[in-house]
């Protein structure tokens, strides 16, 4: 708690705050500060939950040196103001005590299918409007990818458990280890009466690196071994092919459950990774080999080769330059796509060119009352950036029922 209040006093204030303009969502990181240096810690908590019911989990797996505190105008020649702790600390303390304002019920339901970073903060928005939400999970527990795909040492999962509780106080109902795109699809959601469908399913599947040997038993994707890293035996010798987040992640878990020599292969000169990221890896002791290219795949490792930039500045791969890397489990980590169940289903559905739902300008679906947002749309993105979009989202389904529904309960 002293440093936090260190921290806090630390702060300007900023008329013009760089820190909240540098915010995806927009925090008032100012009044945050000025209302925490009050002693009116609840009208703080309840200031960031109105703006971001993920507040507590963006305080920590946000990308704030590259966003808020990145932006901060004491890092110009110093540090930069800790504001993600101190987010942490008022959000984290009073979560249990903040009491969402919830509009009488207003005689429409709402379907969201997905319970991750989209699904929720849509759940959250319009349970808050007077709509009665339903939550269709296709696993046992909420949270969606900061469950399945965010190690525990940097995100709790007894927070995600916290916001199922909160959830369930505001009125949401849950139908968990419930697949929408199998034996029911959205058309039978809309048969039922909801007024508006959401689609926050995420990118689960990962893609592929399309080299030879990419089925062998000695080969994970990261997306899969972060799911539950317990059940995985990668041995000592770990290599790792990508270097986002993910990647990140997957290789500081490997090491953390035993494995004694990791290391990531770049195609490029730096890593896709957040720096706080890729500095705790190395503190971790993860290796790093720049410029590197896996050719394909064997049973006891993997061929690596060099890259290079040609004179129009694409990376090409020097075949010529490979060499053999002993490693007893692969981990591929080169991003994920959404899966097709859904646009299988539901032939109303369409794909865009990049393999995501096609959506408008205002998130809607190719299927008239179906919205979608987060990672389903965007492919693999962060949590603030799923907030971000789902927030407009919510207005535009409350509008699209609102126009078309509310006259006619």
């Amino acid at each position: 708690m002293p440093y936090i209040t260190d921290e806090a006093n630390r702060c300007y204030t900023c008329k013009n705050p760089m820190c909240q303009k540098a915010c995806p969502i927009h925090t008032n990181i100012p009044e945050m500060i000025r209302l925490f240096r009050s002693n009116r810690i609840m009208e703080a908590a309840e200031m960031l939950f109105e703006n971001n019911p993920l507040s507590i989990v963006c305080s920590l797996v946000c990308n704030h040196e590259n966003q808020c505190e990145g932006h901060c105008i004491q890092g110009i020649k110093g540090v930069s103001v800790n504001t993600s702790a101190i987010e942490n600390y008022i959000s984290d303390s009073c979560f249990e005590r903040i009491k969402p304002k919830i509009k009488p019920y207003n005689g429409m339901k709402v379907a969201v299918i997905g319970a991750g970073p989209a699904g929720i903060t849509i759940a959250v928005i319009l349970a808050q409007r007077g709509y009665k939400v339903t939550v269709f999970e296709n696993r046992d527990k909420i949270g969606g990818i900061m469950r399945y795909g965010i190690p525990e040492y940097r995100l709790p999962k007894s927070i995600l458990d916290r916001y199922y509780l909160k959830m369930k106080e505001m009125g949401i109902l849950f139908r968990p280890n419930f697949t929408v795109g199998g034996y029911i699809g959205i058309q039978d959601l809309l048969d039922d009466g909801y007024k508006s469908v959401f689609i926050g399913t995420g990118a689960w599947r990962p893609k592929r690196l399309n080299i030879p040997g990419e089925t062998f038993g000695n080969v994970q994707y990261a997306v899969n071994y972060l799911n539950n890293p317990d059940v995985y035996d990668l041995g000592d010798h770990v290599a790792v092919i990508g270097a986002g987040n993910a990647a990140m992640d997957a290789a500081r878990t490997a090491i953390r459950k035993g494995s004694r020599d990791v290391t990531c292969y770049v195609r490029r000169d730096k890593v896709a990774s957040s720096t706080e990221e890729f500095e705790y890896a190395k503190l971790d002791g993860v290796k790093f080999e720049f410029m590197k290219a896996p050719l394909r795949i064997a049973d006891d490792g993997l061929y690596i080769a060099n890259t290079r930039f040609n004179n129009e500045g694409k990376l090409e791969i020097d075949e010529s330059s490979s060499q053999f890397i002993p490693a007893s489990t692969i981990i591929i980590s080169v991003s994920q796509e959404p899966q097709d169940r859904l646009v299988t289903r539901d032939k109303a559905l369409k794909l865009n060119d990049r393999g995501t739902l096609k959506t408008d300008e205002s998130g809607e679906t190719t299927m008239p009352g179906v919205f979608a947002s987060g990672d389903v749309v965007t492919g693999a993105k962060t949590v603030v950036h799923a907030v971000e979009t789902s927030k407009r989202i919510a207005d535009e389904m409350d509008e699209y029922m609102k126009k078309n529904f509310a006259n006619k309960k």
